[in-house]
């Protein structure tokens, strides 16, 4: 009979219906997640990063070399990609494997 009474809501991110209370929980284990660069430093939105290896950028037609510096980067929630800005090249994602932490 209790289940009768439990109000759900539609999360949008998961794309499921969840209890009101566990709605509250899940924004909290997102945030838990770590990204880290490739000697295992801990990455934060703004962080400046500099490329451990030459990259190959597709759609740009070009290379970034390494020890290029990347400032400002922002994480997107996915332990492994990091969202950044370049001259000349939009939308840009690498993948923390690929960086260092200045």
């Amino acid at each position: 009979m209790s289940e009768d009474t439990d109000e759900f809501v539609f999360d949008e991110a998961t794309g499921e219906w969840v209890q009101a209370g566990a709605l509250t929980a899940g924004p909290a284990q997102s945030a838990a997640v770590v990204v880290r660069d490739s000697v295992g430093n801990p990455l934060a939105d703004g962080d400046a990063v500099t490329l451990i290896k030459d990259l190959k950028v597709k759609g740009a037609g070009q290379t970034l070399k390494r020890g290029t510096v990347i400032r400002s980067i922002r994480l997107t929630g996915d332990e492994q990609e990091i969202d950044c800005r370049y001259e000349g090249i939009k939308g840009l994602v690498l993948r923390a494997e690929f960086v260092r932490k200045l």
